[in-house]
């Protein structure tokens, strides 16, 4: 039995099997050895010694684990299993406590880290229960420092630096490993509640024993210091399995939120919040620990970045959220017309929702129609359990999915749905702007280079301070980023330099040089190889491989509507010019000089130095997002006869479409708008074109995308 006053301490003790000291329990190695001890804080009386081998499901110990140790395979064979010892533990501590005469203890540990990160995660590991003493602990160092203030910092203690700092002899050789350690722990306790001291053991460590749910406001305030990003998840992990990963550690209330890519899937990735940045910290330990087969990255993360996933600010969500401690449960694929009365007669009464219809939150757009998604709130597992049974089963003519789900999943989920803005009209003012002179590198000069092997999560710093002193040879938006299909980073990037000399000695200098923990391979190529790759083709040893359609894709650039009040961020502010992607553009007067290209484009977004180009290499897309700011319209006619160049037209230039097939192919929807088509003279109003680009307009059915 333990209590938070307790009348007696069990000096605790453990070895693992791998690394010792300030790592214990960082690479996942089983526990090998426990030693404790009980001391009666009254009458500064000791119970017996005791000393137990754990016998590991590996026994293959670490060359520092036998040499500080002196532990042997062989030995470790005949011991008993770590749920048997703990047995054994338990009994011989109750024994000890009778015969000193007491009935409460509390665990009392060198440091954290034989409790948090090796003994839970362990028995979690191992689908097995630690009693009660376990949740609860004194940290002996941080008692130590509180003890004698001028002692040195927590993080930097160990036994023997505490012995030491108290003149207690400390030659570890005279006893085995372990016995010491427990023996010069219970001399360190009695100093600290001699006379001189008096020291009172008050305030516990604790672990607690289960996740605990709950909504999180964008208007919180959120430590950095406490956020971690999980990565490599199983898709189907819960909020409930990413704490068992992390436990021992204490996570704080809905600090679990699990991220979701542009599909609103799930991408394997998590933000997790703790208490503290103590706990934090020991979470980073776990990096490339499994989960299962999978071995699970852990990084350090920002406030922002959990408040941006977790948070949110509608009072609907937040009453939904109000309930603590429910499992949620998301339903995927309902029919559109599908009622509160549908949803609950699907689930029937073996699985009953919390307050009925107050349990279901049905997923909408801005306008109100329906998603297709809703969450439901059950009060204990085994509701859930036989809800999750349903899945896939039938409702009106669907099939319907569920999945386990979180708080910080159901913000998510509202937040992206909310904000999908409904068909924009564009504003009438657009400011025509000037582009610098630049443009994506064309010919056989081999004067770019080609990055692979990036690190998934490198950006235009990292390629810049990976580029070192040759940074000042880049051509002015000469970054150029390509993405794959889903708009991820592909690992890839071209850089346009000043000469081909300058590109050569980037490629002899850079090439498998290391970026963060992968090298990258520079190569010396052209722009016209570059511009292959960029549009959808390959670039290999065998040479060059065309993009997959049969003509050049033309497509004019999507404008965006943002609101005059909006903040484009950096990276969304890239400077796109479909010209780049086709033939020169010739005039119908050949004496006449070309007038100059116009883009639209925010004035701050002028400033950028790199130009960060998202180019999908399959399927062949141009590139699009080319924003614009609002002016006065005599600002646009101004612009526009000083440019001579023609603004593209409002009423009617630009067509959303939404409904589509995933399917859908670029023919599709060309052929959907048959007899619609712009006249050939049309097209010089809207936007300038090349003589190819023209046939590509006037015969559609040419224009064929694979």
């Amino acid at each position: 039995m333990t209590a938070s006053h307790s009348d007696s301490l069990v000096v605790l003790f453990g070895a693992t099997a791998g690394a010792y000291g300030a790592k214990l329990g960082s690479d996942e190695r089983e526990l090998i050895l426990l030693v404790w001890q009980v001391v009666d804080l009254h009458s500064k009386k000791v119970g017996t010694l005791h000393k137990s081998l754990v016998k590991a499901d590996n026994l293959d110990l670490s060359d520092q684990c036998r040499e500080v140790s002196g532990l042997t395979p062989e030995g470790l064979g005949k011991a008993e299993p770590l749920d048997r010892v703990l047995q054994q533990f338990s009994q011989l501590v109750s024994s000890d406590l009778k015969v000193l005469g007491r009935s409460s203890y509390t665990l009392c540990s060198d440091g954290q880290l034989l409790i948090r990160q090796v003994l839970h995660p362990e028995t979690s590991k191992k689908n097995f229960l630690l009693s009660d003493c376990f949740y609860t602990f004194y940290d002996l160092r941080k008692e130590f420092h509180t003890c004698y203030p001028s002692s040195a910092s927590v993080k930097d203690q160990t036994i023997k630096t505490m012995a030491e700092y108290l003149g207690l002899a400390t030659d570890e050789a005279e006893e085995d490993f372990g016995v010491w350690q427990v023996k010069t722990m219970v001399a360190i306790i009695f100093s600290m509640l001699s006379e001189g001291c008096n020291h009172v053991f008050t305030e516990p460590e604790t672990v607690k024993y289960k996740y605990e749910t709950g909504p999180c406001s964008k208007s919180e305030t959120v430590d950095s210091e406490t956020v971690i990003r999980a990565r490599g998840l199983p898709w189907q992990s819960s909020d409930q399995d990413i704490a068992r990963f992390f436990k021992g550690l204490n996570i704080a209330k809905g600090g679990v939120a699990l991220c979701l890519n542009s599909q609103g899937r799930r991408n394997g990735e998590a933000l997790v919040r703790f208490v503290n940045s103590e706990q934090r910290d020991l979470a980073l330990e776990r990096h490339k620990h499994h989960m299962g087969s999978r071995y699970i990255e852990v990084y350090k993360a920002t406030g922002e970045e959990f408040l941006k996933i977790a948070g949110g600010t509608s009072n609907e969500v937040a009453q939904f959220l109000s309930k603590e401690n429910q499992v949620i449960i998301r339903m995927r694929g309902l029919p559109f017309t599908a009622t509160q009365e549908d949803v609950l007669g699907f689930l029937g009464p073996e699985c009953p929702v919390t307050g009925g219809k107050e349990g279901l939150l049905f997923v909408k757009y801005p306008d109100g129609r329906p998603t297709g998604d809703a969450f439901v709130l059950f009060s204990c597992e085994e509701y859930a359990q036989n809800a999750l049974k349903k899945h896939k089963e039938i409702l009106g003519k669907r099939y319907i999915e569920l999945f386990r789900s979180t708080a910080a999943e159901v913000q998510q989920v509202l937040n992206r749905y909310m904000s999908t803005p409904l068909i924009p009209t564009l504003p009438t003012p657009i400011i025509p702007v000037i582009p610098p002179p630049y443009t994506i590198a064309t010919g056989s000069i081999r004067d770019c280079v080609r990055l692979r092997g990036l690190p998934y999560t490198a950006g235009i710093d990292d390629i810049l301070e990976f580029m070192g002193d040759a940074t000042g040879d880049i051509k002015p938006h000469g970054v150029h980023m390509v993405l794959n299909q889903q708009g991820r980073p592909s690992g890839d990037a071209f850089i346009q330099m000043k000469s081909a000399d300058k590109a050569f000695m980037v490629a002899q200098k850079c090439h498998k040089k290391m970026m963060k923990d992968r090298y990258v391979e520079v190569f010396q190529c052209s722009g016209e190889e570059m511009n292959f790759v960029l549009m959808g083709g390959t670039l290999n040893r065998s040479g060059l491989s065309p993009p997959p359609c049969k003509l050049p894709c033309l497509s004019p650039p999507a404008y965006a509507a943002f609101q005059t009040a909006a903040v484009i961020p950096a990276e969304a502010a890239a400077l796109y010019q479909p010209q780049a992607l086709l033939p020169t553009t010739r005039t119908p007067q050949a004496s006449a000089a070309a007038p100059p290209a116009v883009t639209y484009y925010p004035a701050q977004a002028a400033q950028l130095y790199m130009n960060y180009t998202a180019y999908y290499p399959s399927p062949p897309v141009s590139p699009t997002t080319v924003g614009y700011i609002a002016a006065p319209p005599g600002a646009v006619a101004a612009a526009a006869s000083a440019t001579h160049t023609p603004i593209l037209p409002q009423p009617g230039a630009l067509v959303r479409m939404q409904g589509l097939p995933y399917n859908t192919g670029m023919k599709e929807i060309l052929s959907f708008f048959q007899g619609y088509q712009y006249a050939p003279d049309d097209y010089n109003g809207l936007i300038q074109l090349s003589d190819q680009a023209r046939s590509v307009l006037q015969a559609p059915k040419e224009w064929v995308c694979l």
